[in-house]
């Protein structure tokens, strides 16, 4: 007599099974709360998380990130804004001297009405909570959320999918120019560690319209929590669409995000990233050109210290021809800390004319701090012209022992060096306020790291 044994099928991993019984209890709450549609795109992502896994090292896109202390935290998702977080967020917000306009605030991912002051708005722009624009706007919403994002091969774009509840909404409507800089202030708050928030951010900008968003992510409070946040962009043709990211959470949090964007024909597009803070801070910064005639320009600076690690992996998908890209990303790295720079060009078969530029930068200001950078081109097509590199060293001796020879300080000769480094980054913000409280921001902190490392 012979007997088989069936192999049992691999079960999720430890460290995904706390998320897949959150899953079970939100989605029985949230089933009455939000439309069909929605509660679908959020099976879709449950289900590819559980089988995607949290990402290790063995992972090419993850490969110098290792994200096992995240795994390690308490899964507490904050499904709701508690009256205790509100409370914590009034004291704790950043905002920016001088700049007007609308300015909506969300508390561990959920809109803080009372928290929050929006202007006036030309007729047919709409500000506020996405949770809200999912009922009052659900066929514009149902249009574009999760269109952009993919979740196939991402786990924490897929997480973000099954437990996001609120975030931002914008719409501006055909060849409306909206003057004022909007401001998006993201307030971390958690109470006990693990508290998890995951913002979901919706911006679509119809065809020929303006606007500039600014948006800030801040923690109250010190306890370990994670923010994991996707916004998505749709970029309509003729459309010019400027956003500044600027995240600067405590130093025991976690952050990754994805800001991924759709530029139509003809489209003018902007990013800045300028990371600053958290333990661990991962950013996915991915554009596809759709329409033929884009311009787009990526740009970025990371600040690090201590054991900080910031990871930035981007993705420029030059699928139409006679599209621009250009890529200018500088990190400055104290203490012990790492940077991780993964730019890809992609240009697609027929995509003729591309002109595609790509610079990576870092300035290391101790012997134990380190970057893994790595620029690629991947180019299918023979009438472009791609460019990429990457540099990684110390202040140049000449240039300090210039300033020293007009009479300027040791100290005092590094820190200008270093400041110029970061302002070549914040000079392209077209946002003024926002230009110049980073470029003081930063000034500060470039001197105490200065400080700290000559003693």
């Amino acid at each position: 007599m012979t007997t088989t044994t069936q192999q049992a099928k691999p079960g999720p991993a430890d460290n995904v099974r706390p998320h897949l019984a959150a899953f079970n209890a939100f989605e029985k709450d949230g089933a009455c709360r939000f439309p069909l549609w929605v509660n679908e795109l959020r099976r879709a992502g449950i289900s590819h998380f559980a089988t995607l896994g949290f990402p290790t090292p063995r992972h090419e896109d993850w490969k110098y990130t290792n994200v096992a202390p995240i795994t390690q935290l308490p899964f507490n998702p904050a499904v709701n804004s508690s009256p205790a977080a509100l409370m914590a967020a009034k004291a704790a917000p950043f905002t920016f001297v001088g700049l007007g306009g609308s300015r909506l605030v969300f508390v561990n991912g959920h809109f803080a009405p009372e928290l929050s002051a929006i202007s006036k708005c030309l007729a047919g722009v709409k500000l506020g909570s996405l949770a809200a624009a999912m009922t009052s706007d659900a066929d514009l919403v149902k249009q574009h959320l999760g269109c952009y994002a993919s979740v196939n091969n991402h786990a924490f774009r897929a997480l973000n999918a099954a437990f996001f509840a609120d975030g931002a909404f914008i719409f501006v409507p055909k060849g409306v120019v909206v003057e004022e800089p909007v401001h998006l202030l993201f307030v971390a708050v958690a109470s006990e560690g693990g508290t998890a928030a995951h913002p979901r951010n919706l911006i679509v900008a119809e065809a020929g319209s303006q606007i500039k968003v600014v948006e800030s992510y801040i923690s109250a409070g010190n306890a370990p929590g994670l923010t994991n946040a996707v916004t998505e962009i749709a970029v309509g043709e003729g459309a010019n669409v400027e956003i500044c990211k600027f995240q600067d959470e405590n130093l025991d949090a976690f952050h990754v995000a994805t800001v991924q964007s759709s530029l139509a024909r003809n489209s003018r597009f902007m990013s800045h990233s300028i990371s600053v803070g958290a333990q661990i801070a991962r950013h996915d910064i991915n554009t596809v050109m759709t329409g033929e005639g884009v311009e787009c320009v990526l740009n970025g600076l990371y600040v690090t210290r201590g054991s900080q690690l910031v990871d930035h992996h981007m993705i420029v998908d030059h699928a139409q021809p006679r599209c621009a890209s250009h890529e200018f990303f500088h990190g400055i790295l104290g203490g012990k800390s790492r940077g991780v720079f993964n730019g890809k060009i992609f240009v697609r078969p027929g995509a003729q004319q591309t002109d595609a530029k790509q610079t990576n930068r870092n300035l290391l200001l101790t012997d134990e701090a380190t970057v893994d950078t790595k620029p690629q081109l991947e180019i299918f097509a023979d009438d472009v012209k791609c460019t990429h590199g990457a540099t990684v060293g110390r202040l140049d001796e000449d240039a300090v022992f210039y300033l020293r020879s007009r009479g300027i300080g040791h100290n005092a000769a590094r820190r200008m060096l270093t400041q110029a480094f970061a302002s070549n980054i914040l000079a392209r913000i077209g946002v003024e306020p926002v230009r110049k409280q980073l470029d003081e921001f930063l000034q500060n902190r470039l001197d105490a790291e200065i400080r700290a490392v000559e003693g």
